[in-house]
């Protein structure tokens, strides 16, 4: 999964979606080191949300259809995407219809997050590297998710599919549904509806 935006200008037309082009964002640091992680809702051609990952300069990005699940039992199919530039991460708004990926989005999740990703001798794996290889473990905090989460590559080609697992720790809760209990967004206490109403960027 190598980092780069071509993908990302190439679906856009920056003269009418409010989207950020990432021109002037500013580069991610060391995987190692803590890093931001959102989680967007978007009412596209399909209700789904959007993990996004920063490491190596950019977003790295998944639809999640049912989006994450703080039950280890549950498995939740996550699609990579094309790499987002990082200012995407502040991104809310309304994407016009007749453009790639067309209706409201909201910052439904954010918070930083901790590459757990390690080798047979418990070093650190790079995320690119645990990314090529199918298998990343990451610790999230956000305020509305937190803890372990496993991302892991079970199809590859065309139909790439990943699945996203939460990790039996203290944050794990069965009960919880947060997808449906906790719809506002974390950056400016709006739904989804509340945004495509107002029709903003």
């Amino acid at each position: 999964m190598p980092s780069d935006l071509t993908d990302y200008h190439a679906k856009r037309s920056f003269g009418r979606t409010p989207e950020p082009s990432g021109d002037d964002a500013d580069a991610s640091p060391d995987d190692t080191d803590t890093a931001r992680f959102v989680i967007q809702k978007h009412d596209a051609s399909t209700l789904h949300y959007d993990l996004r990952l920063e490491a190596d300069g950019v977003l790295k990005s998944w639809a999640v259809p049912k989006g994450p699940s703080t039950d280890p039992r549950e498995k939740r199919l996550a699609v990579p995407t094309e790499d987002h530039p990082l200012d995407y991460a502040d991104f809310e708004g309304t994407i016009p219809e007749d453009q790639y990926g067309g209706g409201a989005v909201i910052v439904w999740d954010r918070g930083t997050y901790e590459n757990r990703t390690t080798d047979d001798d418990d070093e650190t794996i790079p995320v690119r590297r645990a990314l090529d290889d199918g298998h990343l473990s990451v610790w999230l905090e956000g305020e509305k998710i937190r803890g372990g989460y496993a991302l892991t590559r079970v199809a590859t080609g065309d139909d790439e599919r990943w699945l996203l697992v939460k990790m039996k720790d203290d944050a794990a809760d069965a009960r919880r549904n947060p997808t449906s209990t906790q719809s506002e967004s974390v950056k400016t206490g709006r739904t989804l509806s509340e945004v495509a109403e107002a029709g903003e960027s």
